[in-house]
């Protein structure tokens, strides 16, 4: 082989290994991007200046009424590995803020202990609602959005917690295609996530029990998302209106405060109060039902009666508030039908207005 033929030789020897090595290099690239789209866990896609609204409802922060919550996600502190997150809640005309660390492994709050009294209620929901799949999908540990299998739940009887296919989903922030986490227990509890979001979308899960109608165990929708400082939340005149509907801690009855007479509660005048009571399924007992009530603004107590009768579910209250401002009327079911409700106290508290 003379001199020529060897170099064209070797030439093309070097282009070939090239050409695999470009190739080879390629499909690395693309199995690294097809396993970063295919795996999930709470945090991933999050971006400095960045922030998510949701409004969240939690069956064990404020009786399961909703609140707003506003995460922003202002900048990423490396030495901490933490996330720095001016945060603001609104509940029923009020606004909530605290600057809160969240880990960088899971969002997990870590400066609790110094908190405002009332954010470390409201992160008490959001650690059981928009946090909650952190215990199945973190950093350290992500999870296939096509794996059969996530985890389990505590409760027996229920089914795992795995991905069950994709989802269009239309919430407030937009419309999203989503993998949809779910598992059945009961009913069928459903988590949206968008494979590049911090949170999922949107959710909807139910308390485990052995029957009936399970009362919402959490719930959220994502409101709004946006880069730089979000709008802050502004304190408003909150003036509930009639039906206002809260469920018993348990899930056991749901009370209804169907309306009140006059319908402006003012100071110094009585307003009658009408109750409807309902089983889990939301029908109305059928049966006596012996109820309690107390009704306080601020730290006084201003009426309580006991044994009070609500023939067939449907009972009236009648309440004179001295003074105006904020009031609250507890309600609490006795027994219904004859059967005392037991050691534990089915309640609710409503929250009012008094002009």
């Amino acid at each position: 082989m003379d001199k020529n033929s060897i170099t064209s030789s070797i030439l093309l020897s070097f282009i070939l290994i090239s050409s695999c090595l470009v190739v080879s290099t390629a499909n690395i690239g693309f199995v690294k991007n097809a396993y970063a789209q295919n795996v999930w866990y709470l945090g991933k896609g999050v971006q400095p200046n960045t922030y998510y609204t949701y409004t969240i409802q939690e069956h064990d922060t404020k009786q399961g009424q909703p609140y707003t919550m506003t995460i922003y996600f202002k900048s990423y502190n490396n030495t901490g590995n933490y996330w720095i997150a001016p945060s603001y809640v609104a509940f029923q005309g009020k606004v909530y803020n605290a600057t809160l660390h969240l880990s960088g492994l899971d969002l997990t709050p870590l400066n609790t202990v110094n908190l405002p009294p009332d954010m470390q209620t409201f992160l008490s929901g959001y650690k059981d609602s928009l946090q909650w799949l952190a215990s199945f999908a973190s950093k350290g540990y992500p999870q296939s959005l096509t794996a059969p299998y996530w985890g389990k739940i505590a409760a027996i009887g229920g089914s795992p917690v795995a991905p069950g296919g994709s989802a269009t989903v239309t919430v407030p922030a937009g419309t999203f295609h989503t993998i949809l986490v779910t598992w059945h227990y009961g009913v069928d509890n459903n988590v949206y996530v968008e494979p590049n979001m911090p949170y999922p979308v949107k959710a909807t899960t139910f308390a485990a029990t052995t029957g009936g109608n399970p009362p919402i165990q959490y719930a959220f929708d994502l409101q709004a998302t946006g880069q730089g400082q979000p709008p802050v939340p502004k304190s408003t005149l909150y003036a509930p209106k009639p039906p206002i509907t809260i469920q018993t801690a348990r899930g056991t009855y749901f009370v209804e405060l169907v309306g009140w007479q006059p319908l402006t509660i003012t100071a110094g005048k009585p307003t009658q109060f009408g109750l409807l009571f309902r089983d889990s399924q939301q029908v109305p007992v059928n049966g006596l039902v012996t109820y309690s009530t107390k009704a306080s603004q601020g730290n006084t107590v201003v009426a309580q009666q006991s044994d009070q009768q609500a023939p067939q579910g449907t009972g009236i209250t009648t309440i004179t508030f001295p003074k105006p401002g904020p009031a609250t009327l507890y309600v609490s079911v006795d027994s219904v039908a004859g059967v005392p409700s037991g050691e534990f106290v089915e309640s609710v508290t409503f929250n009012l207005v008094v002009s």
